[in-house]
């Protein structure tokens, strides 16, 4: 993930008092966190739990690096989350049989897509033809309620 990739997510999912728990790898989602003065459990969060605050954004990584299936990492995820809050997943590009597979065990767990986002190095030109290199696939999940009587999905 970019640095500015980790700022958009920070400073669109977020307001200043919301709760963002880190599970991505690398500095660069502290790094917005931090200049956007957010309330986070950063990286820590892996080693010592997410805590007992319900956030409003959960980032990570894909695969998972550890053991847990993906329906129990999801699961967590949802009882992790507020109300309309999301879960952004960082995944590898070029494989698009990922995007499916992650989506259909988050909507197992209760979570709703909301949102594919793909970020490349730098914007198309007009009248070019160019071939954009794309550094990060980001699926947006949510937690939403039903549209069926409001309650939690």
């Amino acid at each position: 993930m970019s640095n500015a990739m980790g700022v958009r997510l920070v400073h669109n999912l977020t307001h200043p008092s919301d709760l963002i728990i880190d599970l991505a790898g690398g500095p660069q989602l502290a790094r917005a966190v931090i200049a956007a003065r957010r309330r986070s459990h950063l990286h820590v969060s892996r080693q010592v739990g997410w805590g007992r605050e319900a956030a409003t954004l959960i980032v990570t990584g894909w695969p998972l690096a550890d053991t847990t299936s993906p329906l129990e990492f999801f699961v967590r995820c949802r009882e992790s989350l507020v109300f309309g809050g999301c879960v952004a997943v960082l995944l590898p590009h070029g494989d698009v049989v990922l995007p499916v597979d992650v989506v259909i065990a988050a909507k197992r767990a209760g979570l709703a897509y909301l949102q594919h986002v793909v970020a490349a190095d730098r914007p198309p030109r007009r009248g070019q033809q160019t071939q954009l290199d794309i550094h990060t696939d980001v699926l947006i999940l949510t937690r939403a309620q039903t549209d069926t009587g409001g309650a939690d999905a």
